[in-house]
């Protein structure tokens, strides 16, 4: 998780309720001598409740982070993600990948007071608010790239991916200047997925969960969190997700401008202008009508402009610019 974080705080008590138990199998967890001393609640996040925990001792301080499922929803799935996430986190920690190591996990809330992950803090911070935009959406194309290249064996794969809306599911919005638009879409998702070549995906890469240090060209990415999604499946659909995020955060041009800078740094997307559109399509409806799922965090990490009506606006924007390039 992101050091930064720790400027978009909550509360910063360290006897706060609701999480004696989690705060004691944390400090069973620590090295001799070494102590919890500050526990600091996080924003940011819409399925988890995130904590950094300062740890002092004999050696130098340092922090972690815990992930925490709270929400009665992701409680009864916790089994599942938090044990992907841990075994993913394992697996990345033989790459190159910037991503959290694994200290400790609860899956099933057999010890804390819910499901609980506890990993290491990673130095950066999120950059939500288009500075350096050319230069991010280039680096995240890499970074896709490479994650998408991981070599992972048979046994060590993760599930197949799933689609996050479908026919039955799609909400369209009530009130549309281009209703045909909205059609349109759900007319692309009711043929069948096209044929693919999986690879390894994050499935839940956006700018979100990606951390940056430095500007300009000094920008770098330090770090990928939130791994509780990963997946089996097309590289289409993770440069879908990215995109989609993109378009909404900072506006069409710069989600219709990832895929360029994914094959650019040498990934490989579908040949057929119809498949690619299929999984741009699909994502794209998942966020429909209002993409509050993610509109709400990112008003809180400071991006209070991205109402429902913008976030509604430049979905349907996106979808258009998607029919355009690509149907």
């Amino acid at each position: 998780m992101a050091e930064s974080e720790s400027t978009a705080v909550v509360d910063a008590g360290i006897d706060d309720l609701g999480w004696s138990n989690t705060r004691a199998w944390v400090e069973r967890s620590l090295r001799p001598g070494d102590r919890l001393c500050a526990a600091t609640r996080l924003r940011g996040g819409w399925t988890s409740q995130m904590r950094r925990l300062d740890v002092a001792g004999e050696g130098e301080p340092y922090s972690l982070v815990l992930r925490s499922f709270v929400k009665r929803f992701f409680v009864k799935a916790s089994l599942g993600l938090l044990t992907r996430e841990a075994d993913i986190l394992r697996l990345l920690a033989e790459t190159d990948v910037p991503a959290a190591r694994l200290h400790r996990v609860d899956a099933a809330a057999e010890h804390c007071d819910h499901p609980s992950l506890l990993m290491s803090l990673l130095p950066g911070s999120l950059r939500l608010d288009g500075k350096d935009i050319e230069r991010q959406t280039e680096l995240l194309a890499r970074q896709m790239v490479a994650i998408h290249r991981l070599r992972v064996p048979e046994g060590a794969r993760p599930r197949t991916y799933e689609a996050w809306t479908s026919l039955e599911r799609v909400r369209l919005p009530e009130h549309s200047k281009q209703p045909d638009v909205w059609q349109r879409a759900v007319e692309v998702i009711r043929c069948p997925p096209p044929a693919f070549r999986p690879c390894f995906l994050h499935r839940d890469c956006h700018p979100g969960n990606v951390l940056f240090t430095g500007e300009g060209a000094g920008l770098a990415i330090t770090g990928v969190v939130d791994w509780v999604e990963t997946s089996w499946g097309p590289a289409d659909l993770d440069v879908a997700h990215c995109s989609t995020a993109l378009a909404l955060l900072h506006g069409v041009g710069a989600g219709m401008r990832l895929a360029d800078h994914y094959i650019a740094a040498g990934g490989t997307l579908s040949d057929a202008p119809a498949s690619h559109l299929y999984w741009r399509v699909l994502d794209a409806l998942a966020f429909a009508p209002d993409a509050e799922k993610v509109g709400e965090p990112w008003r809180e990490l400071g991006r209070e402009d991205l109402t429902s009506a913008v976030l509604t606006q430049r979905l349907e924007e996106y979808l258009q610019a998607l029919f355009s390039q690509y149907g």
